[in-house]
């Protein structure tokens, strides 16, 4: 018999949680206002995290007081290291202490792709995930096998290759939903109107703001950039997290290139700023949403300036300041909002599944031998559990936070 116990994620994004038996898979925050945390009852014997991102490692140190073993990739060790250190600094009332944190780093062990290791009587392998550096999907096998994808990309990026679709037998499926229902713009036709824009804005003698998130986005945003002979700044996070991805080339899909790329980016020393905008540039920076980072600091400067633009490179959660700019024209600096006459646009590097993908995947999971799916991590996952019921023919569910399944 086997509990799987969905804790967090279920119908949103936000705040992964999924107990197997004594195995906790990801324990995110959800970056709400307040944030959300998974739901209580949870006592894990071993903690096993997907990927560095916040909402599926943003609580983990508060399961310390249970002593439990921890497992990942290297590189998600040193992303969640970052991601984690700058959370509990900018946090009014952090669910963890450095105690605590201190102790989630200690109890770490590193485990590479396709690498098989054994955790409370279960076998568990991880598998390229395709999401961001280090990302990868859980398989835990014993009498009954169980695949948990974590995020995944199914197509090739400049900075990673696809989520490895070669994975074992499989009973059980739980996949994320993000973009079920929403399809993504064709990568190369997306990166020539993204470029066109950059040159466009350049031309005119203003400055393209780029705000991208630290992980991921801002390597593939300097690759493109670099592939069409553009040189930016690069400032924030982001510069950090670069030299971490570059330390791990069989993490990426092209070592060379990434570090061409870095190397061609010129890294922004705090004080130096002001100088950049003394003639037309790009920057790249953080935050991924304008809440907080350089990027506001560039805003500040430039929001009257219609010959500049703020040009984003992700998803916009509502009520951030991206939100706001990109659907209001309006931007929150802090201690004031001001009206943008920048231009705002926004381009979809989506490190996630779209819709057909998400469809292919569970096709060839179904093929593979699943026989139940659970669909979590998006805002359509029963509509998703639906299309499965009805398309496939094998049992789907979406779950709600706090539901438990008891297999056979």
């Amino acid at each position: 018999m086997t509990i799987i116990s969905f804790n967090g994620g279920c119908r949103e994004v936000g705040r992964s949680a999924v107990l197997v038996d004594s195995i906790i898979l990801d324990y995110g925050l959800k970056p709400s206002d307040p944030p959300e945390y998974p739901i209580n009852g949870i006592a894990p014997k071993s903690v096993i995290i997907s990927h560095g991102h916040l909402d599926h490692v943003g609580v983990a140190p508060n399961l310390m007081y249970y002593n439990p073993d921890v497992f990942m990739t290297p590189p998600t060790r040193e992303i969640s290291h970052i991601l984690l250190k700058d959370s509990m600094n900018i946090m009014d009332n952090p669910p963890y202490g450095k105690r605590e944190f201190i102790q989630f780093e200690s109890s770490i062990t590193e485990v590479d792709y396709n690498d098989p290791f054994e955790v409370d009587g279960w076998e568990i392998t991880f598998l390229n995930a395709g999401h961001i550096p280090g990302s990868a999907s859980i398989h835990l096998s014993r009498d009954i096998n169980i695949l948990y994808t974590g995020d995944i990309k199914l197509e090739d990026t400049r900075l990673l290759v696809k989520a490895d679709m070669d994975f074992p037998e499989t009973d059980i499926l739980i996949v994320e939903s993000t973009y079920f229902g929403t399809e993504h713009p064709e990568r190369k036709k997306l990166e020539e109107k993204f470029v066109e824009s950059i040159i466009d804005t350049l031309d005119r003698g203003g400055h393209a703001i780029v705000p991208a998130f630290a992980v991921g986005r801002s390597q593939e945003v300097l690759m493109i950039l670099d592939k069409y002979g553009i040189s930016p700044y690069l400032d924030g996070m982001g510069k950090e997290v670069s030299r971490i991805i570059e330390r791990y080339p069989s993490y990426i899909r092209n070592a060379k290139k990434l570090r061409r790329a870095i190397k061609n980016a010129i890294t922004v020393e705090r004080g130096k700023r002001e100088k950049i905008l003394e003639e037309p540039s790009v920057v790249v920076t953080t935050a991924g949403m304008l809440n907080g980072g350089p990027a506001l600091f560039y805003i500040s400067r430039l929001y009257n300036d219609d010959k500049s633009k703020i040009i984003l490179t992700g998803y916009q959660v509502e009520g951030t300041n991206g939100d706001l700019a990109l659907n209001r024209g309006v931007i929150n600096l802090g201690h004031r909002m001001v009206k943008l006459k920048m231009g705002v646009e926004q381009y979809d590097f989506s490190a996630h599944a779209g819709d057909s993908q998400l469809k292919e995947f569970v096709r060839l999971s179904a093929d593979k031998g699943v026989e139940i799916v659970f669909t979590v991590h998006g805002e359509n996952t029963e509509d998703f559990a639906n299309w499965i019921r009805d398309e496939i023919g094998i049992d789907a569910f979406a779950p709600s936070n706090g539901e438990v399944y008891v297999t056979d």
